[in-house]
């Protein structure tokens, strides 16, 4: 009995890297739709999407089960409780990628992000499908010093995230106001995708220790300064 517990938590954490992986690259995927107009693949982003909600659906019927059989206390429920947060974030991760593709698949055969832009919005889906995969990584070795790398890699998405700002308000901003939502639209979708990647790996540092993240951290920041002196930190 014991066994097949521990195999129903283990399957519960398969199910999400399973979802980790497929959000991971949707977002990839769809931002090659949005930039190549291309309405196929657009379509498939939207359609794939169902295996994530579905994946969702069946981990939280797990999820109660195990509650209501099992009664699990201090880690193993934290475990339980932990994995349904997470999926719901991963699950809200396929939307945002379900979006995007959303867009592209709206404005074809035009393209809905301008030349000028082009390069930011790819440099955005790139970091969107790397911070994912590194939560994905995350779950599956348990690594708190990675989950605590990943709100530092995100800083990189809300530079970004402000550039695409910068161009909308810039004078010279040439592509009409139709455009100018869609690229608002765009910097938010991935903006927030990142966050929940980010959300996920502090839910999996709250797993192992059953201290928040955000708790560790300041813990963590007066023994570097202690280390590194004032005038440095």
């Amino acid at each position: 009995m014991r066994d097949a517990y521990h195999e129903e938590l283990d399957s519960i954490s398969d199910s999400l890297v399973e979802m980790a992986r497929l959000v991971g690259s949707a977002i990839g995927r769809a931002t090659t739709a949005i930039l190549d107009s291309d309405l196929k693949l657009a379509e498939n982003v939207i359609e794939a999407d169902q295996r994530v909600d579905d994946l969702q659906h069946e981990l939280e019927a797990r999820a109660i089960a195990l509650l209501a059989r099992q009664q699990p206390v201090a880690t193993d429920l934290r475990i339980v409780v932990t994995s349904l947060r997470m999926s719901a974030d991963l699950e809200r991760s396929g939307d945002l990628a379900q979006h995007v593709a959303k867009l592209a698949r709206l404005r074809y055969p035009e393209r809905a992000v301008p030349s000028d832009l082009h390069a930011t919005i790819l440099e955005m889906g790139q970091l969107a499908q790397r911070l994912m995969a590194k939560a994905a990584e995350v779950i599956i070795t348990k690594d708190v010093d990675l989950a605590l790398q990943l709100e530092q890699d995100d800083d990189e998405m809300d530079l970004l995230h402000r550039t695409l700002f910068q161009h909308l308000m810039d004078d010279r901003w040439k592509h009409g106001i139709e455009t100018a939502v869609d690229v608002t639209l765009l910097g938010r979708y991935y903006e927030r995708f990142a966050d929940h990647a980010v959300s996920v790996a502090k839910r999996v540092v709250y797993l192992v220790t059953g201290e928040h993240a955000d708790e560790l951290q300041a813990d963590v920041q007066p023994e570097i300064q202690a280390v590194t002196g004032p005038e440095n930190a």
